[in-house]
């Protein structure tokens, strides 16, 4: 049976990409069968041929060392904008059963799916068309979710708010990796400090810039997905 993780952030460029790409490194080393998904992701660049290239997508595949085609990602846009924004300039606006059956083929084909959303927890993936919402797809899917969040100055507020917010919609938050992480320092020991005493949850991992492994044990990691719901 195919096991499911959300992938959510405080806010856009964090590292979210960067931190999934470490997620199914951990498990592909670990002679799982593992592999992404991404409903929708802006900002691409165009191949020769004129075609969009899944950027993210391809950034996991490289960094974990998996063979899973790009193009199981079904929403690729090449403005850098929130996917309702990019989709109403480009056209191919989200629908939700594309969204799903993407996701149901991927869980079809993989036993760990990781799911990354696009920016943060309130990031509008359609809006004209119909009004879908990144909490939306979570739900939809039955999916618990983990959050990235950087480690330096005001992740206090924003991972609070964050976590306060998907509690409030019934989302379940596992915990939180911390990224940009530099290790010895004051501050960033006292965020994550404080992030954990005011929201309860435990702190999975702390990620600093050019980390190639992800310092979690691998069957802790596999205790965060559950069995996908249809």
């Amino acid at each position: 049976m195919s096991k499911g993780l959300f992938i959510t952030g405080t806010g856009t460029d964090l590292g979210k990409t960067y931190i999934a790409g470490l997620i199914v490194k951990k498990l592909a080393d670990a002679k799982q069968s593992a592999a992404y998904y991404k409903a929708a992701m802006s900002g691409n660049d165009r191949r020769a041929d004129g075609s969009l290239i899944p950027g993210d997508a391809l950034f996991v595949q490289k960094t974990a060392g998996i063979s899973q085609p790009l193009e199981m990602c079904p929403y690729v846009y090449e403005h850098a904008y929130s996917p309702h924004l990019a989709s109403r300039i480009e056209g191919h606006p989200v629908q939700m059963d594309v969204v799903k059956a993407g996701y149901y083929k991927v869980c079809s084909a993989y036993d760990f799916v990781t799911m990354e959303g696009s920016g943060g927890i309130l990031c509008p993936i359609c809006f004209d068309e119909a009004k879908i919402q990144l909490e939306d797809v979570i739900r939809e899917l039955h999916l618990p979710s983990i959050l990235i969040a950087d480690a330096g100055l005001g992740t206090i507020n924003s991972v609070v708010l964050t976590v306060e917010y998907m509690k409030a919609k019934n989302l379940p938050v596992k915990g939180i990796i911390y990224n940009h992480y530099h290790g010895n320092d004051v501050m960033e020991d006292d965020n994550i400090f404080m992030c954990e005493y005011m929201t309860g949850l435990p702190t999975l991992a702390k990620v600093k810039d050019g980390d190639t492994e992800l310092a979690m044990d691998v069957q802790d990691l596999m205790a965060l997905y559950e069995e996908v719901k249809a």
